[in-house]
């Protein structure tokens, strides 16, 4: 669905807010060296509070030069790049993936001379690549990942005893390790696999509330206008009733014959047509734009309709009223509404065989709007997510139908299901047994502020 054309109607282009298309992995903020030098200080103190504990708290048997060695690289490290100071820069993304990296060997080192796979502390593998996968870009998430499964599987091969209590050993069957080395690996990329998704989950999200918010303010903007040409008219108005006095003392003191008589009478003239102009700007907006403001259904309806009439379909609009309730009732014209339903109507347009129904029922408790169409209708795999961001809407096989445009980019009906949702309304997506799609919308009768039109 090319939502964008339905809001360049308005002057917003979203190619220019960068949300065509699915954001690449490398569109987030970077990683900042406080972060991972903080980090590495919890890494720190925690691996130096469990050797000495192990050591000196349970007296088992450890290599306490050869571990407080490798605890002291991540020391020097950090020591290293504080000195830099540039604690509170942000990291390129190489960077960032070389110091995880670095975390990661460390970590193995360690755990390599305090018993390998068999130390239960092995889970700690984990930490540094699900990191760069929820932060990093893919290639250099999956460089880090891929040194941890290195890492991981090097344990396998070559580390030293496992400390225990002096004459006592523990030996765990070949077996068992390999077993276990198979649940770090499957660990390490299911965890790092769910950040990643999580992350790029969240900056999809992130990315297409910006462009709703964008739509909104627009509409905000638009509408401060009224409100500004109220303030310029009240300034100028001073001034302009001065100039016409001014004028009309010139005229009066110029004999008619005189050549510039005609000019003060044509400056008396422009200057009364000025002021009421202004004296139009400066009333309130009811008061000016009531059809604007304030409108029959029926017409808020044709109005969004109005723009899809010429795409070889039929829209039907339908209005249907309660017993004893008025057949002719106003609306309240709000941004929100108009946005929302476009973006249902230009949906239905697209993907409609000849036909497209635009169905409101008001009772006296709510309103009920649908948009239906006799198209395809959506794809059962994909309408649990509907209304997710870069959802596409519709049965696979109809996709080629949307070479023509590419400009579809799945943001339509997250950012249409938000407007309602933000108005109060409660959405519902199907498809209808006669065949074809279904979006239906209910507010409660107060938040669509209809009332009958008075005679």
């Amino acid at each position: 669905m090319d939502f964008s054309q339905t809001f360049k109607r308005i002057g917003l282009d979203f190619k220019a807010l960068n949300v065509a298309e699915a954001p690449p992995l490398g569109g987030r903020e970077h990683l900042r060296l406080r972060t991972l030098v903080f980090l590495r200080w919890l890494a720190i103190f925690g691996q130096t509070l469990m050797v000495v504990l192990v050591a000196f708290g349970f007296g088992y048997e450890i290599n306490l030069t050869l571990c407080l060695s490798i605890i002291a690289a991540s020391v020097w490290l950090n020591a290293l790049l504080m000195l830099g100071g540039r604690s509170r820069s942000q990291l390129k993304d190489w960077e960032a993936a070389v110091q995880l990296g670095f975390d990661t060997l460390q970590l193995a080192a360690l755990l390599g001379v305090t018993g390998g796979l068999s130390n239960p502390f092995c889970l700690m593998l984990v930490a540094p690549p699900t990191v760069a996968a929820a932060n990093l870009p893919t290639r250099h998430g999956v460089a880090v990942i891929c040194v941890a499964l290195l890492a991981s599987m090097s344990l396998f091969f070559w580390s030293l005893d496992l400390p225990w209590p002096e004459g006592q050993s523990l030996y765990l069957p070949p077996m068992y390790r390999l077993g276990f080395l198979f649940a770090l690996l499957i660990g390490i990329v299911f965890t790092a696999g769910y950040a990643w998704q999580a992350a790029l989950e969240a900056r999809r999200m992130e990315q297409a509330l910006e462009a709703t918010r964008a739509v909104m303010e627009k509409e905000h903007r638009l509408s401060a206008l009224g409100g500004l040409a109220a303030a310029a008219a009240h300034e100028l108005g001073t001034p302009l009733g001065t100039i016409q006095v001014v004028a009309k003392e010139m005229m009066l003191a110029l004999k008619p014959d005189d050549p510039l008589h005609e000019d003060a009478a044509l400056l008396v003239s422009q200057s009364q047509r000025c002021r009421d102009i202004l004296k139009t700007l400066s009333q309130k907006p009811e008061t000016v734009d009531q059809v604007y403001d304030q409108m029959p259904l029926r017409a808020f309806l044709e109005e969004i309709a109005e723009p899809f009439q010429h795409f070889g379909k039929t829209i039907h609009i339908d209005i249907m009223v309660e017993d004893g309730m008025p057949e002719a009732i106003t609306i309240k014209r709000r941004p929100e509404w108009l946005h929302a339903v476009s973006a249902f109507v230009e949906n239905a347009v697209d993907f409609a065989a000849s036909q497209v129904w635009i169905r409101v029922e008001v009772f006296d408790a709510y309103v009920a709007l649908s948009v239906e169409d006799d198209g395809p209708g959506f794809a059962p795999e994909i309408l649990s997510r509907l209304g997710e961001p870069y959802v596409s809407t519709r049965h696979s096989d109809v996709k080629a139908q949307l070479r023509h445009n590419p400009g579809g980019m799945g943001l339509g009906f997250f950012i249409a299901k938000t407007l309602c949702e933000y108005s109060g309304a409660r959405l519902s997506f199907g498809n209808r047994d006669e065949g074809g799609a279904q979006v239906k919308a209910m507010w409660r009768r107060d938040q669509m502020q209809i009332s009958g039109i008075e005679p």
